[in-house]
C-alpha cells in the first residue's frame, strides 16, 4: 500500500473518532502525522478489547510523539520472535535502528520508508570474537558494530540461545550461558572503549522471571532474592554483566520477562497445538503459577525505560493477572473452542524424559507481581489472560 493511501485510510478512521475537526490544527507536518497515524492505528487494532479510542486520545498520542525525541537504537536479537515485534513498535515510534543479527539476509515486512531507518549487521553473539578479541584491538567486524554503538542513544539487548530449542545437555547449557554472558560483556566493553559523550544513555538488557527460581504460591516482586537452579544462575550472571555499565554512567534496566504470548510464533504456537487437536490438558500438577505477558505489552514494556528515565535496575515484565497452569489451560481451550481435559495432565516424569532439566521451567513457576512497572505508571493493555488469548487466537 502506498504512503498516501495508508495515511488516507487511517486518517479516515481517526476522523470518525473526532468530536471536532478543528483538532487537526495541532498536526504540523505530514511526517509527524504519518508517525502518529501508525501509533493510533495500533490502538484501532485493539479497539475490540479496549473500546473505541477518542479524538482526545489521538491528540494525546500526537502530543507524546512530538515531545519525545527520536533515538537511534542498537538492537540485538532483532530478528527473533520478540525482536521482530519490537522492531515494528520502535519504528512506529519514529526511531531508527541498527540491528545486530546472526542472519545474513534477515526477513523484513517493513514499509519502504521504515526500511530507510533500519540497518542490519551480521553479529554472532556466541562467536569466539566476543570472547577473544580485545576491544582496544578489534578486527574489522568488531570495528563495524562498535562504530554503530557510538551512534546509538540506547541499546536494547535481547540476543541469546533459545531456552527451549533443545534438550539441556551439558553442551547446550554452556551455550545458553555463554551466548548471554559473553554478548553482554562485549557490549559493555565496547561502551567502555567509547568516550563518555559517545556512550548510550540507557542499556536495556533482557533477563527472565527464571531469576527467582521456583516460588510456589509466594507473591514475587523485584525485591525477592534469586533462585538456585540453572535458569536462575543464567539470569544472575546475565544481569551482573549488564550492570557493569552503570560504572560508565549508563543507566541499566533489566526486564525480567515472563512467558510471551503472541501469534505466529513463540510459546503460544507450541502450547496451542495439542488444544487445536482436541488433546489439550495442563502440564504437571496444574497448580504451578504461570507468569505470562501479551506480545504487545511486552514490546511496550521493553521500550518503557527509553521513555521513563526513573526506571532502572530489574523490573518484572509479566502481566498482573498471573494464573495457575490449570486456569491457563482452560482459558486457552475456551479461546480455541476446544475441550480441556482438566481431570488429566501431562505427568512431570514425561516432561523430564523429553526435555531433561529444562522441564523444571514448566513444572515450577512464580507468582509474579510487576510492582516496579506499575509504580512507574505503566499500563497493561492486556492484564487478564482470557482477553489476551482471545485477541491473539482470533486475529
Amino acid at each position: 500500500m502506498s504512503r498516501e493511501k495508508y495515511v488516507r485510510r487511517v486518517g479516515n478512521k481517526i476522523l470518525s473518532c473526532f468530536s471536532a475537526p478543528s483538532a487537526f490544527s495541532a498536526l504540523k507536518t505530514l511526517d509527524n502525522f504519518i508517525a502518529c497515524c501508525a501509533m493510533f492505528a495500533r490502538k484501532l487494532r485493539l479497539s475490540k478489547q479496549l473500546g473505541k479510542p477518542s479524538g482526545t486520545e489521538f491528540i494525546n498520542d500526537y502530543s507524546l510523539y512530538c515531545l519525545q525525541t527520536s533515538m537511534h537504537i542498537l538492537l540485538t536479537g532483532g530478528t527473533g520472535f520478540i525482536g521482530r515485534h519490537l522492531t515494528a513498535y520502535l519504528l512506529e515510534q519514529g526511531h531508527s535502528l541498527t540491528i545486530l543479527t546472526r542472519r545474513s539476509t534477515p526477513d523484513t515486512n517493513t514499509h519502504a520508508d521504515e526500511q530507510q531507518r533500519v540497518r542490519y549487521m551480521q553479529w554472532d553473539a556466541g562467536a569466539s570474537l566476543l570472547q577473544e578479541v580485545p576491544v582496544h584491538r578489534p578486527n574489522a567486524a568488531a570495528t563495524a558494530w562498535q562504530t554503530e554503538l557510538a551512534k546509538a542513544q540506547a541499546v536494547l539487548h535481547l540476543a541469546g540461545e533459545g531456552i527451549f530449542d533443545g534438550r539441556w545437555t551439558d553442551a547446550v547449557k554452556q551455550r545458553l550461558m555463554d551466548s548471554r554472558v559473553y554478548s553482554t560483556r562485549a557490549l559493555v566493553q565496547a561502551m567502555a572503549a567509547l568516550d563518555a559523550s559517545e556512550r548510550p544513555t540507557v542499556f536495556v538488557s533482557a533477563s527472565a522471571v527464571g531469576y527467582y527460581g521456583n516460588r510456589f504460591d509466594e507473591e514475587t516482586d523485584e525485591s525477592a532474592p534469586a533462585g538456585t537452579n540453572f535458569l536462575a544462575e543464567i539470569c544472575v550472571r546475565w544481569e551482573q554483566e549488564s550492570q557493569q555499565a552503570t560504572a560508565l554512567g549508563v543507566r541499566v534496566a533489566n526486564p525480567r520477562i515472563g512467558i510471551v504470548l503472541g501469534s505466529r510464533g513463540g510459546a503460544l504456537e507450541r502450547m496451542a497445538l495439542p488444544f487445536r487437536l482436541g488433546l489439550g490438558m495442563p502440564l504437571g500438577s496444574g497448580k504451578q503459577w504461570m507468569p505470562w505477558i501479551h506480545i504487545d505489552d511486552l514490546v511496550r514494556g521493553l521500550a518503557f525505560p527509553l521513555e521513563q528515565p526513573s526506571l532502572q535496575g530489574a523490573y518484572n515484565l509479566a502481566a498482573p493477572g498471573v494464573v495457575q497452569m490449570l486456569d491457563f489451560s482452560q482459558a486457552l481451550a475456551n479461546a480455541l473452542h476446544r475441550p480441556c481435559w482438566s481431570l488429566f495432565s501431562v505427568p512431570e516424569f514425561a516432561l523430564y524424559l523429553v526435555l531433561g532439566e529444562a522441564a523444571e521451567a514448566l513444572t515450577g513457576g512464580q507468582r509474579i507481581v510487576p510492582k516496579s512497572l506499575l509504580n512507574s505508571g505503566f499500563r497493561f493493555n492486556f492484564p487478564e489472560v482470557s482477553a489476551a488469548l482471545h485477541q491473539l487466537l482470533q486475529r
